[in-house]
């Protein structure tokens, strides 16, 4: 059985693989996979810090990635970006690559990435990506999963590091400078995938003329 086998309802990436007949074929999953943690590699450079953690436009191919290829090859995309860098592959914003990045007040984002993009699949398997409005809820859910797991993180990598950590400082380092980022990346998202949607509607028209 595929990864992606039995979702709620197509994703982007069932489109692709449609016209060839292989939509749950292991090869298209695989190739689907390293596409996606190939996408966040590059949008991950797209970075700048201001702070402990980096704004960066990882949070956008998270969205985008879990989106288009469902919760399973989302969080599958997510998971081999993780262990690509955690190899030594500079797919990681910043310089820092192969295991010293767990070592960074961000990794935990990283970490977190992979249950967002696995939420961010699960809504658009349930067709919330389809209108832009029900997008941007879904995937502001999904831009809060990485907080979750990365603020905690990051209060323990910096206590370790000898940093006086209250919980203002955490916040100040972790939250409140990435939640307009967020609500823009999440936004930017809203807007190309129903857009794509919108591009795959038309020529499915074109097609049974």
């Amino acid at each position: 059985m595929s990864i992606a086998s039995a979702p709620s309802r197509r994703v982007l990436a069932d489109v692709l693989g449609r016209p060839a007949a292989i939509a749950r074929a292991r090869a298209l999953d695989v190739a689907l996979v390293l596409t996606g943690a190939a996408l966040v590699a590059l949008l991950a450079k797209v970075a700048f810090f201001i702070g402990p953690v980096p704004i960066t436009g990882q949070t956008l191919g998270v969205i985008a990635v879990g989106a288009a290829l469902g919760a399973r090859r989302g969080a599958a995309a997510l998971t081999t970006y993780l262990l690509a860098g955690l190899a030594g592959a500079p797919v990681f914003a910043g310089l820092t690559a192969g295991p010293a990045y767990a070592l960074l007040p961000s990794f935990g984002f990283v970490l977190g990435f992979i249950p967002a993009a696995f939420v961010a699949g699960w809504f658009a398997e349930r067709a919330w990506d389809r209108k832009p409005v029900l997008a941007f809820v879904g995937f502001v859910a999904a831009s809060i999963i990485p907080f979750l797991i990365g603020v905690p993180y990051l209060a323990v990598m910096l206590g370790i590091a000898g940093v006086d950590v209250t919980l203002a400082g955490v916040l100040d380092a972790g939250v409140w400078p990435f939640i307009v980022p967020g609500l823009i990346k999440a936004a930017a998202a809203a807007a190309l995938v129903p857009a794509a949607w919108g591009l795959v509607r038309l020529a499915e028209r074109r097609t049974r003329r």
